[in-house]
């Protein structure tokens, strides 16, 4: 069932105030809506081969690094651990892919929410429905934050993989100078999929937005990387360094923090208030712009 027959199967029209349903219903009817739509993003083609990307990257990490060895220092962060334990495949992966690959996918899916509704002419049956807006914006986001988690656990889980395929486990060298158990490491390693997950769910919001004001998902995309892209340009400008702790790029880096001991949470806190600063504006720029546009398709 596509998301125009679920939300009108679950509002008809023709309702009056009295047939308002329960709070019980509406939350049912909530989850099969995003379910409804979890499927259709998981189930699209470019979706599946842009993941599909996502999780070649550690493979070829791993095998490159198997076939030719580290090349004696450089490189990514945590790509020297390696041939000591599998685990730091998949956190070197999720470095590599950090500054393009990863917020790449959230942009497609975040530009494509409202846009490509609106360019495939299904946005305008969406809101012929009563009370329809602010319930399918929080069903479009909360698919983007599932995305975001499902998208970093896969570099990660990917790598973990085939880190333990190539090099094995074992006790894991902290970054402090300790070593914690295979259990504990694999702990971190999902501390760290959560916080990098958080922070793109904010780059989430900020594609939503976009998406509120074209239908042309192709330049929501497009928009949405370009930002997040001129955020980590900035980051490389001196004379910008008072804006840096206002960038939600800048604290992506600290979900290595989660790798020392005891684990170091003054950069985390401060890239979750900062993720969640972003997430929280984007998402009210997208309700106020949503729920008064004018949709002509």
């Amino acid at each position: 069932m596509s998301a125009v027959e679920q939300l009108t199967d679950d509002h008809p029209s023709s309702a009056g105030p009295w047939d308002r349903p329960s709070l019980g219903r509406q939350l049912t009817s909530w989850f099969r809506l995003l379910a409804s739509e979890l499927r259709l993003v998981l189930t699209r083609r470019r979706n599946i081969a842009g993941l599909a990307t996502l999780a070649a990257v550690p493979i070829l990490i791993a095998v490159a690094v198997k076939i030719w060895g580290v090349g004696g220092g450089g490189g990514p962060v945590f790509i020297d651990n390696i041939v000591g334990n599998g685990l730091f495949v998949g956190l070197t992966a999720l470095a590599v892919e950090l500054p393009l690959f990863l917020p790449l996918a959230i942009a497609t899916i975040s530009g494509d929410s409202i846009a490509g509704e609106a360019n495939i002419g299904t946005l305008r049956y969406l809101l012929t429905v009563p009370a329809g807006r602010t319930r399918l914006l929080t069903v479009k986001y909360a698919s983007i934050v599932i995305f975001s988690l499902l998208a970093t656990c896969l570099v990660a889980g990917t790598g973990l993989v085939i880190g333990l395929i190539l090099f094995g486990g074992g006790p894991m060298p902290l970054l402090s100078g300790v070593q914690i158990s295979f259990g504990a490491g694999l702990v971190r390693m999902l501390l760290a999929c959560c916080y990098l997950a958080a922070g793109f769910a904010a780059v989430g919001a900020i594609g939503l937005f976009i998406s509120t004001l074209t239908e042309q998902p192709i330049g929501a995309m497009v928009a949405t990387v370009l930002l997040t892209v001129g955020m980590f340009i900035a980051e490389t400008i001196n004379q910008l360094d008072w804006l840096h702790p206002y960038l939600l790029t800048h604290w992506w880096s600290a979900f290595a923090d989660v790798l020392r001991d005891p684990i170091y949470t003054g950069n985390i806190e401060r890239g979750l208030v900062t993720a969640a600063a972003y997430a929280v504006v984007f998402w009210l720029a997208a309700w106020a712009r949503f729920t008064s546009k004018d949709v002509t398709s």
